[in-house]
């Protein structure tokens, strides 16, 4: 209800706004006619030229000096062996970007200096040239039609390798509702258990179907653990709206759709231990770590931080968005093994 009064309380704005327009359009013809309006002068151009030059230098030097100043703030490694391929494909896009931002702007702002308003000279009238439409045309429409099919490769290598590898994969079902994420792991059985919103309550939060007798002994857990070096497939389930699964250092997002299931594989490369040994992950602690002394120095009670793999929502799905996250930790094999052994299964609950 609230946003429908906002709604319209910005429609009446703009309309009244309209309606004052009008009136004073009115007013200035009743009081005599409309006064011309102003003509630049020489002067005018000059100065709005100039500003527009030193604009395009300012917004150059601050793009050049970002890309160096917050280039610690990118995401270090993938830490899976796709992410490579998605990293690469990011990275092509990015050039190109960049290769035509740094040819239009300096042109868009000198032009607008050069052929500022100059007395006596008169603007040249160029209504249509066929050979000049064709270039600017085709030239992006190609770059942009390279970039779709590099990207459709890209995909198609990491959902449908023509190397399986692992043909064993561990499945973990990562289940999503506001605002918390659930995972379920097979049992002794390796079979995920069927399940179905209409069975959630209780201790069955994710709706395994008490019918099926494969889900009696799947583990449900809150913190999402996995194996190094072993291929996991998830698949991703959603109890109420759209959430977006996104684990950004293993280059993986897929979203959560209710109704339905959708997956997504990866090997872990690195163990959660492993990836804290690497420079620039122990560089960004570092730098947090700093900040974080600094306002336990001013009585705040902040405790230090380490990393971890985070799960995190990438869909606004609610008030509570903000914080719909989970830690993933990465383990070598026999870790996690022992670790799912000392998991209570479903029926125990």
């Amino acid at each position: 209800m609230t946003g429908v009064l906002v709604a319209a309380v910005l429609v009446l704005a703009v309309v009244a706004i309209g309606q004052l327009s009008n009136l004073l359009r009115l007013r200035g013809e009743i009081r005599g006619g409309e006064h011309p309006p102003a003509i630049p002068t020489e002067r005018d151009n000059n100065r709005q030229g100039t500003l527009m030059l030193l604009f395009g230098i300012g917004l150059l030097i601050a793009v050049i000096w970002s890309l160096f100043a917050w280039r610690d703030t990118l995401l270090p490694e993938p830490a899976a062996a796709h992410g490579r391929k998605v990293d690469t494909l990011m990275r092509v896009t990015l050039a190109l970007i960049f290769i035509v931002f740094f040819i239009t702007q300096p042109l868009l702002f000198y032009f607008t200096f050069k052929y500022r308003g100059v007395k006596g000279r008169r603007a040249l009238y160029y209504p249509h040239n066929d050979r000049l439409e064709l270039v600017w045309t085709s030239i992006p429409a190609t770059v942009l039609a390279g970039i779709i099919v590099y990207g459709l490769l890209v995909w198609k290598g990491i959902m449908y390798p023509s190397d399986k590898g692992n043909d064993d994969p561990l499945v973990i079902e990562v289940y999503g509702q506001q605002f918390n994420w659930t995972f379920r792991y097979a049992g002794r059985d390796s079979q995920l258990g069927d399940a179905d919103v209409r069975f959630v309550g209780g201790e069955n939060i994710v709706g395994i179907d008490p019918n099926d007798s494969r889900g009696r002994d799947d583990i449900l857990t809150k913190t999402l653990h996995i194996p190094k070096g072993r291929k996991i497939l998830f698949q991703f389930r959603s109890q109420d709206v759209i959430h977006s699964a996104y684990m950004p250092h293993f280059r993986v997002q897929m979203n959560c759709v209710p109704g339905m299931v959708t997956q997504f594989s990866f090997t872990p490369a690195y163990t959660t231990a492993e990836f804290r040994q690497l420079k620039h992950v122990q560089h960004k602690v570092s730098s947090v770590n700093d900040a974080i002394a600094k306002r336990r120095a001013r009585g705040e009670d902040v405790e230090p931080w380490d990393f971890d793999y985070v799960l995190l929502c990438n869909k606004i799905c609610g008030s509570g968005h903000y914080n719909m996250q989970a830690k993933i930790r990465v383990e070598e094999p026999a870790a996690f093994s022992a670790w799912l052994a000392q998991q209570k299964e479903f029926k125990d609950l």
